[in-house]
């Protein structure tokens, strides 16, 4: 497609693709807690607790490509 293999696509789209996908959900979550009128230590623990799930994925990114040499 327009000169690309599927794999680069694939690439593109987990690299930006979800990237893009995780600002928003955090965009979600501090609406929800200005919505729901947290205060500063409710906006904490919704941002912990709802987005331990996006470090996690982050963390597993850079934890493969640590391990599998620096990218080689």
């Amino acid at each position: 497609m327009f000169g690309y293999t599927e794999e680069q696509i694939a690439q593109f789209g987990l690299s930006f693709g979800v990237t893009a996908f995780m600002l928003y959900m955090v965009f979600i979550i501090i609406q929800l807690a200005r919505e729901s009128k947290a205060g500063k230590f409710g906006t904490f623990v919704l941002l912990l607790g709802l987005g331990f799930g996006l470090v996690g994925f982050a963390a597993k990114g850079l934890i493969k490509f640590f391990l599998s040499g620096l990218g080689e």
